[in-house]
């Protein structure tokens, strides 16, 4: 009897112990493996895919310093971009490609960046004749294009795929003239150029806005490299201009403005923004002390915008940012709201680009026209105390 009663329990109790186990079976439903939860969780986290963004322009060469200060812009740009999430999805790349200033060297960056990098959208060139050969690539292949720093006159009429946000040479040079008449009282100019697209177009610009007013009395010519003007400079003082219009870079009208000094020419030195480097002011030292020049950007503009770009760029590459820097930071700035509010394809950055209205940039506001051109006004600075200050 107590064999039968023990036996009895226990298939009671191994019967409860079937029965939940069989009900902890039902407790999980048989249609989410283990670990399922966890992978819904992981789909639902965003994921992004990287947009490339080119440049071109000399890393290396003697113009390397524009190039350099053009991608490390860029980049700032970019990082802030991506460490802002802005675009919801996008990794912005930058893509860098080194022209060496070399025009030919310059086509094949274009080249490559559009057919083998793939990129999205390119930002530069940095100079005139680089971006003049890339034009009718990236018409071609109709990637979008935006040139910080080129400024030959024309430069974007007709390819309704590259655009700038500088000024060009015409603009800028005219705008000169009419303060210098106006706003100095000068009647009497004399102009110095350097024969290259860039001083030809800047002569060509001031010299007929300078005649419709006031008179221009000498035309002088000299060559990149040049490290002796006493001819022109004789010329010119014999026919005792107000002011010397130098239509060329700081490294030339740091030299020119020493040995003006010399010869006891006292007429006002005046240039475009080809004089916007410190190297200016280390050629020429007491010599360009009072020189005003146009330019694109004003590093101590008290904007708390401009600011913080100065101060990131200063800590990250160890110098102040120049107006190539300044004005490749406004052209990726351009570049990423129209991402924001078109698109990152090719095609919709392109009518992002033709739209931009009053973009307020850290070089002003900033609109583009119906030929790719900029619209924004011309900054005059002046050298005092070997520091750079602003006029207007």
């Amino acid at each position: 009897m107590k064999k039968y009663r023990l036996a009895l329990v226990i298939m009671v109790a191994l019967s409860m112990i079937l029965m939940l186990a069989a009900g902890c079976g039902t407790s999980q439903p048989a249609s989410e493996p283990e670990g399922a939860g966890d992978e819904a969780s992981e789909g639902t986290s965003e994921e992004t895919v990287d947009v490339k963004v080119g440049t071109v322009g000399p890393l290396t060469g003697g113009a390397a310093t524009y190039g350099e200060s053009v991608r490390n812009a860029v980049q700032i740009a970019l990082e802030e971009a991506n460490e802002n999430k802005e675009i919801p999805g996008v990794n912005l790349v930058l893509v860098s490609e080194d022209s060496e200033g070399d025009w030919s060297k310059a086509a094949n960056a274009f080249s490559k960046l559009i057919d083998q990098d793939g990129v999205n959208v390119i930002v530069g060139a940095v100079l005139s004749s680089e971006t003049a050969a890339g034009g009718p690539i990236v018409m071609e292949g109709k990637v979008p294009t935006i040139s910080p720093s080129s400024t030959a006159t024309d430069l974007t009429v007709g390819n309704p795929y590259l655009f700038r946000n500088c000024l060009s040479d015409e603009v800028q040079a005219s705008q000169l003239a009419e303060y210098a008449i106006a706003e100095l009282g000068f009647k009497r100019f004399a102009i110095l150029y350097t024969n290259n697209d860039y001083g030809v177009a800047l002569k060509d610009a001031f010299e007929a806005t300078a005649k419709e007013k006031a008179e221009v009395v000498a035309v002088e010519a000299f060559m990149d490299g040049d490290e002796h003007f006493r001819p022109q400079l004789t010329s010119i003082q014999q026919k005792n201009p107000d002011a010397i219009f130098i239509a060329g870079y700081y490294t030339e009208a740091g030299k020119i403005a020493q040995q003006a000094a010399e010869q006891g020419i006292s007429a006002q030195l005046l240039g475009a923004d080809g004089f916007y480097s410190p190297v200016l002011v280390e050629i020429g030292e007491q010599a360009v002390e009072g020189a005003i020049f146009t330019a694109g950007f004003f590093s101590a503009d008290p904007n708390p915008v401009v600011q913080s770009f100065v101060t990131r760029y200063t800590e990250l590459f160890g110098e102040e940012p120049d107006m190539f820097a300044a004005q490749a930071y406004d052209a990726t700035r351009i570049v990423i709201e129209a991402m924001k509010k078109y698109g990152t394809d090719r095609e919709s950055i392109r009518e992002g680009l033709a739209q931009t209205k009053d973009f307020p940039g850290i070089t002003g506001l900033t609109s583009i026209d119906e030929e790719g051109d900029t619209i924004k006004d011309v900054l005059i600075l002046k050298v005092e105390n070997g520091t750079f200050q602003r006029l207007r």
